[in-house]
């Protein structure tokens, strides 16, 4: 790992982040009554980070944490609430007795990550007793979560706490997730001879693409990383598309598996396949997305639906095993989203809409 970042805060910040206007956190667009944002630095190792905790009334808030060069702590406050909301529906709608929570640490992980920096965000998680519990996500990988988990007690998705990597189930919970998608819009689950766009090759895109090329699909796919790009194409035969122009493939499916809101103003209209559905979070830029969506006829899977298998993983597994419970209940995003298709199509209403619908009720029964 390289060294840690000595440039001082005040001077790391404006360096990388430039001011925005005062505003507090509380008018921010995406603040939708989050219980507690913490801000936290550690002057040694140069950790600048914020962890959003959006809702308790199920459990502990369960979310990983994000590392990223943010453009401006603004993004990264952004993202931070986004995300953590976004759990909330997440651990709901899959039938988990845990809250909605969302670390993010600015800096470039290629660069900026060192063991110290990471222990000191294992300090700050503990400094919470428990209202958070984290995990890893973008730029986190499972060995940096094992040395986040060497401070704090509230670190899922290690050696010691269950089945380690929640990539793999992640992936698997996104491929029944298509099927289910697939069998909705088309009559049949089967994926021999569809052909998928899949827009992004980290740990989740590249299993799924293993997954969908076994199943018989056709892979077109893209990623900013070159060298993912080209094993796709070695190990599976794929042709190949410009990550910003993903969307645009001739595709029954077009999969986001990287970075959210890509569903937007400008993506949508140009969207061809008639399903979305992939791994990525926040996918819709903002709710009237996917109002757009419907009126264009392509089929939604709501993301925290579809990608919750690897919080289900981090939630179900013990030290120690647990494989099939997890198994068992990540299969299950199938069935969860067919029933959330269905009660869409009775409705007349956005499948985003629907899924909302669904885990807020569960989070209204827990507050009573």
């Amino acid at each position: 790992m390289n060294a840690p970042i000595k440039r001082p805060l005040k001077q790391h910040i404006e360096h990388n982040h430039p001011a925005a206007p005062e505003r507090s956190v509380f008018d921010h667009r995406e603040f939708k009554g989050h219980e507690q944002v913490v801000f936290g630095h550690d002057r040694e190792s140069g950790l600048l980070t914020i962890i959003a905790i959006h809702d308790t009334r199920l459990g502990p808030a369960l979310g990983g944490c994000r590392m990223w060069d943010y453009a401006t702590t603004g993004e990264a406050v952004t993202d931070a609430l986004r995300l953590s909301r976004g759990m909330t529906y997440k651990n709901a709608l899959a039938g988990l007795d845990l809250g909605g929570g969302k670390a993010v640490i600015i800096g470039d992980p290629r660069h900026d990550k060192t063991a110290g920096l990471l222990a000191a965000f294992g300090e700050q998680v503990e400094r919470l007793a428990g209202r958070y519990i984290t995990a890893e996500d973008v730029g986190i990988s499972a060995e940096d979560m094992e040395i986040v988990a060497s401070e704090t007690r509230h670190a899922r998705g290690t050696r010691a706490t269950g089945l380690g990597d929640p990539s793999p189930y992640t992936a698997l919970g996104v491929f029944v997730g298509i099927k289910a998608a697939v069998a909705h819009r088309f009559g049949s689950d089967k994926l021999n001879g569809r052909t998928i766009s899949l827009q992004g090759l980290g740990h989740v895109g590249m299993i799924l693409a293993r997954m969908l090329h076994d199943a018989g699909a056709r892979l077109i796919v893209s990623d900013i990383h070159q060298p993912s790009v080209e094993r796709a194409v070695a190990e599976f035969g794929a042709a190949t598309i410009e990550a910003g122009k993903a969307h645009k493939a001739e595709a029954d499916v077009f999969a986001p598996c990287a970075l959210g809101a890509g569903l937007n103003d400008v993506t949508i209209p140009a969207i061809k396949a008639p399903i979305v559905a992939g791994a990525a979070n926040n996918q819709l830029a903002e709710d009237r997305h996917g109002q757009m969506l419907k009126d264009r006829g392509i089929l939604y899977a709501p993301d925290y639906a579809i990608n919750a298998g690897g919080v289900i993983s981090i939630a179900v597994a013990k030290p120690g095993g647990g494989e099939m419970a997890v198994r068992d209940k990540v299969m299950a995003i199938g069935q969860t989203l067919s029933h959330i298709f269905e009660r869409a199509a009775a409705l007349d209403l956005p499948t985003h809409v629907v899924a909302d619908q669904i885990a807020e009720e569960r989070l209204a029964s827990a507050g009573r």
